[in-house]
C-alpha cells in the first residue's frame, strides 16, 4: 500500500483511493475510478489567453464513451479561447486530458477533472498557446544550461463581504498576521487551502496580509458599502510548468469557495488608495540533479544565482508587459507601497524589485534551540534559498510571465559576465523610498502603454529560438496599449482630490473580476 499506509487529511483523495503517485495514473486506473464511485462526467479545464481557467463538461453514459474521451480528448474552438491569435479558418484545437492531474471537483458533485494540454490538428503541442510557450522556454533552459527552475507564486487577494458583525474592529493597514476575531473569514481561507492542497499539494501558509478595508465606496453595487480583508496564500516550490498550472487552478478554487460564502475575491492590483495592493511575488530556484543550487558551501548566494539575478534584472522593464497588464497595476507600483519602482535587488529589503528571503542556510534546526530536549536533527535534502520577484500583481497572464522569467534566467546563465556585471550595478543595501541612492537605479514602467513599449524594444529577447511568436507579442503590446494610460500618475495628479479618488477608483474598480 502506497498511500494510505500514510494518509493525511488533506493528501489527494484521487491519490488515495487509486493507491498510487499521481504521475502513475493510467487511463484503467481512471475508469475504475469513475465506475467504482459512480461519478457522473469528466471536466476539463484549460487556460485560455486571458489567463482564466476555462471548462468543458462531458457526461459519461458509458465505458466505451470514457476511454475516447481520456484516450481522445475533445475538439473546441482555438479562436473564442485564443481571439486575436487564431484565426477562425483553422480554429479547431484538442483538448487533452493530463493524467496525473485528475481531481473530484470539490464544487460539483460527481465530477472528475482533468487539467488539459492543447494539441493542433497535426498531434503536435498548439504552438501558440501559453501553456505551449512555457513548456519550450523551460526545455530551451533544460537544454542550454542543464538547470530546471523550480518556483512558487504568492497569490494576494481581497476577500469582499457583507459586515455583519462591527465588534473587533481592524485597524487600517494593521491585518498582516491578524487572527480572529479581529478578522471575519478565517473559515472562508481554511476552506480555500483544504480544496487547493487536496487537489495541488503545494500550499506552504496562508495568512491575513496587511489590507483591511472597513467600507468601500465605489460605483459598483456589487462591492459598494461592502467591508474587504486582504489575505495571501503562499506555495512550495514545484517545477515552473506545474506552478503555471497550480497558480491558474488555484485562482479559480479561490474565487469559487467566496461565490459559495455569498462574498467575492479579488486579485485586482490596487482596491483603495491608502491600502495595500496585491501583488503576486514569485520565488524561484535553480535546481540541478534535483538539488537546489542557489548557495555555496558557505551558505552565500552561488554564482549561478547571482547570474539569474542579474537576468532579471535585465529583462525586468519588458517583464511587466506580462505581469502588470492593467493600469491598476501602475497605481500599485508606487513608492512607500512595498511595491518595487526601480530595478534592483538586494538581501530581505522589501523596497527592491528582487529580494534574497531568509532561506535557513546559516541556521536550521531552530527548534533545536528553543527545545533542548530534541536531540535529533532534521537531515534537509536540499537548500530551501530562493530570489524573489516582487514586481507582478494578480493581473498577470501568468503562463506568459513564467514563460518570460525562464528566458530572463536562460539569457543570465549564458551571458555570464554581462549578468554578473548587472547583478553588481544593481545591489542595493538601504530602503531605495529613503535614500537618495535609488536617484542612480532604472526605473520600471509606469503604465500599461511604458511597458507595452518596453516589450516592442526587446521582443527579440522573447523571439529568439522561436519561443514566442510575433503574433503573441503584438497581442500583448494591443492588449496594453488599449489600456490607454499614458501619465497616468501625473494626469491623476493634476486632478483635484475628490476626482482624483473618484477617477482612481473607477481604473481599480472596472478590473475587478478581469484577472
Amino acid at each position: 500500500m502506497l498511500y494510505n499506509e500514510n494518509k493525511f487529511a488533506l493528501s489527494n483523495p484521487v491519490a488515495l483511493m487509486l493507491d498510487k503517485d499521481k504521475n502513475d495514473f493510467t487511463r484503467d486506473d481512471l475508469i475504475r475510478l469513475f465506475q467504482e464511485n459512480q461519478l457522473e462526467r469528466i471536466t476539463f479545464h484549460y487556460t485560455g489567453i486571458d489567463g482564466k481557467i476555462k471548462e468543458l463538461k462531458i457526461p459519461i453514459a458509458n465505458k466505451k464513451q470514457a476511454e475516447t474521451i481520456l484516450s481522445e480528448g475533445e475538439r473546441v474552438d482555438g479562436s473564442s479561447l485564443f481571439k486575436g491569435i487564431v484565426d477562425t479558418g483553422k480554429s479547431d484545437l484538442y483538448v487533452v486530458p493530463v493524467y496525473k492531474t485528475a481531481f473530484l471537483n470539490p464544487f460539483e458533485d460527481g465530477s472528475l477533472d482533468f487539467i488539459c494540454r492543447f494539441i493542433d490538428a497535426d498531434g503536435n503541442l498548439a504552438s501558440f498557446t501559453p501553456d505551449s510557450i512555457l513548456q519550450r522556454a523551460h526545455k530551451l533552459l533544460f537544454d542550454k544550461t542543464g538547470f530546471e527552475l523550480y518556483a512558487l507564486g504568492e497569490l494576494e487577494f481581497y476577500i469582499i463581504y457583507d459586515t455583519i458583525y462591527k465588534t473587533y474592529p481592524l485597524p487600517k493597514q494593521r491585518g498582516y498576521h491578524a487572527s480572529s476575531p479581529f478578522v471575519k473569514n478565517q473559515d472562508i481561507l481554511n476552506e480555500m487551502i483544504r480544496y487547493i492542497t487536496q487537489l495541488c499539494g503545494n500550499v506552504k501558509y496562508a495568512h491575513n496580509e496587511v489590507g483591511c478595508i472597513e467600507k468601500l465606496e465605489s460605483h459598483l453595487e456589487e462591492i459598494k458599502g461592502k467591508s474587504a480583508e486582504q489575505v495571501e496564500i503562499e506555495f512550495l516550490p514545484t517545477n515552473i510548468e506545474e506552478t503555471a498550472e497550480y497558480l491558474v487552478l488555484s485562482k479559480w478554487i479561490i474565487r469559487n469557495v467566496a461565490y459559495k460564502h455569498n462574498s467575492i475575491a479579488t486579485f485586482v492590483p490596487k482596491l483603495e488608495n491608502g491600502h495595500a495592493g496585491n501583488g503576486m511575488h514569485i520565488h524561484m530556484q535553480l535546481m540541478k540533479d534535483g538539488k537546489n543550487i542557489m548557495t555555496n558551501k558557505k551558505g552565500n548566494l552561488s554564482e549561478e544565482a547571482k547570474m539569474l539575478i542579474g537576468g532579471l534584472c535585465q529583462f525586468a522593464p519588458s517583464l511587466t508587459a506580462f505581469g502588470n497588464t492593467c493600469s491598476a497595476s501602475y497605481l500599485r507600483l508606487v513608492p512607500h507601497q512595498e511595491a518595487p519602482t526601480k530595478v534592483c535587488w538586494s538581501e530581505s529589503n522589501r523596497s527592491a524589485m528582487i529580494r534574497v528571503p531568509l532561506g535557513w542556510t546559516k541556521a536550521n534546526n531552530l527548534a533545536m534551540i528553543i527545545n533542548p530536549q530534541q536531540k535529533t536533527k532534521l537531515k534537509q535534502d536540499t537548500s530551501r534559498q530562493t530570489v524573489e520577484l516582487r514586481t507582478p500583481d494578480g493581473s498577470a497572464l501568468i503562463h506568459l510571465l513564467l514563460s518570460g522569467i525562464v528566458l530572463a534566467v536562460d539569457s543570465g546563465l549564458t551571458n555570464s559576465k554581462e549578468s554578473l556585471e548587472t547583478a553588481k550595478i544593481c545591489h542595493v543595501s538601504v530602503n531605495i523610498h529613503d535614500s537618495d541612492y535609488g536617484q542612480n537605479l532604472s526605473e520600471l514602467p509606469t503604465s500599461c502603454a511604458e511597458s507595452s513599449e518596453k516589450l516592442l524594444q526587446h521582443r527579440s529577447l522573447y523571439e529568439r529560438d522561436h519561443i514566442f511568436s510575433s503574433t503573441i507579442i503584438s497581442y500583448i503590446t494591443n492588449l496594453l496599449q488599449n489600456e490607454n494610460d499614458r501619465n497616468l500618475n501625473k494626469r491623476l495628479m493634476a486632478l483635484p482630490d475628490d476626482e482624483k479618488l473618484k477617477e482612481s477608483r473607477r481604473i481599480m474598480h472596472r478590473d475587478i473580476h478581469k484577472h
